[in-house]
């Protein structure tokens, strides 16, 4: 089965593994899926991923971070879709709930948050907000 759009495919993963309180969740891996991991993973988001080999193609396990009971992603949006992109320059940059959350930016020295983009003055598409 393909996937039109495997950014927004993987976030509603994580998002319906958070709903149900799974500790792991699977999904196939990608160049920018693992930078997107691992971008959440130093963000403190998710405690770990692992990319694995899975009859002959490889797959992102994720381990999922939990506050007690409750999911440390209280929200996942998917921004710029394959149909409708969105960029940004740098000053225009959106800050996520106050600087609570974070805006994932694809720039052209990889993915940053919107923070790191802001002050490394880089603007780029927004792939989505993690809060």
């Amino acid at each position: 089965m393909t996937v039109t759009d495997p950014i927004a495919d993987a976030l509603t993963r994580i998002r319906n593994a958070n709903t149900v309180h799974h500790s792991n969740v699977e999904m196939p891996a990608s160049n920018l899926k693992v930078e997107l991991m691992k971008l959440l993973k130093e963000e403190g988001f998710i405690a770990n991923y692992e990319v694995k080999e899975n009859d002959n193609f490889k797959v992102i396990d994720v381990e999922l971070k939990y506050n007690g009971t409750k999911p440390v992603i209280t929200g996942l949006k998917r921004v710029s879709t394959p149909g409708l992109r969105t960029y940004s320059k740098a000053k225009n940059l959106p800050r996520v709930f106050d600087g609570l959350g974070i805006a994932v930016v694809s720039t052209s020295k990889g993915l940053l948050t919107d923070k790191a983009a802001r002050k490394e003055n880089i603007g780029g598409e927004i792939l989505c907000y993690v809060w």
